[in-house]
């Protein structure tokens, strides 16, 4: 029986977009049917985003490894480490708003039988791209989509139990590609995944990627 919930968020030189996450996560925790503790794991940063997180109220770890999964294997290490089996993991990232009913929703599918759940994105500002690239990653976005499923992985948009998370072994220590990493290994240890259009997070569509094979240079290949 779930009876916490535990949050991580990776997070390299992040004090510009951090606040807006955390303000999002707390009102999503607001909501949430049980009580949420987040964990922001600080990634060799060098300006104010341990300041931001403590001003937040949030826990901080650091590390220094430049690199999502080690970060959020670290993260989620730590929130795991007294579970009793009765934890629900939830991972976003640093440049992402959670919607407010993002924690609602990932316990209404938990309770539904999910151990794994994958939510959608929306991005915030297309400014800094042209049309051409905005088309061409709506309509390949689309059709990972099938009415309120879909095939998507990200790990600004992800929860799972912490029985799977350690079935499923965990996050790798890859720079990029974690998250599939660990949704396709609980898929491949019988664990049941479900991907729901109504687990929703916003998320920053900027040049200035902080992992150099990630969502910026999905859109740069486009």
């Amino acid at each position: 029986m779930l009876t916490r919930i535990a949050v991580v968020v990776p997070a390299h030189d992040e004090e510009q977009l951090l606040p807006a996450c955390l303000d999002a996560l707390r009102e999503a925790s607001r909501r949430a049917p049980l009580p949420v503790d987040v964990l922001v794991v600080l990634d060799s940063c060098a300006d104010g985003s341990a300041r931001i997180a403590a001003e937040a109220g949030v826990r901080t770890m650091e590390v220094q490894a430049r690199n999502a999964g080690q970060a959020r294997a670290a993260g989620a290490a730590a929130m795991l480490a007294d579970d009793g089996g009765n934890t629900w993991l939830a991972c976003t990232d640093a440049d992402s708003r959670v919607s407010q009913d993002w924690l609602v929703e990932q316990l209404r599918l938990a309770e539904a039988g999910a151990d794994v759940v994958t939510g959608v994105v929306d991005v915030d500002d297309w400014s800094e791209w042209p049309p051409s690239t905005v088309s061409a990653y709506r309509d390949a976005y689309r059709r990972g989509i099938r009415g309120e499923q879909h095939a998507h992985v990200h790990g600004a948009n992800l929860g799972l139990t912490g029985d799977a998370y350690r079935r499923a072994g965990g996050f790798r220590p890859v720079a990029v590609g974690e998250d599939q990493a660990l949704v396709l290994a609980a898929a491949d240890a019988g664990l049941r995944v479900v991907g729901s259009t109504r687990v929703r997070v916003l998320t920053s569509a900027r040049r200035d990627a902080r992992a150099a094979d990630g969502f910026s240079g999905y859109l740069h290949a486009l």
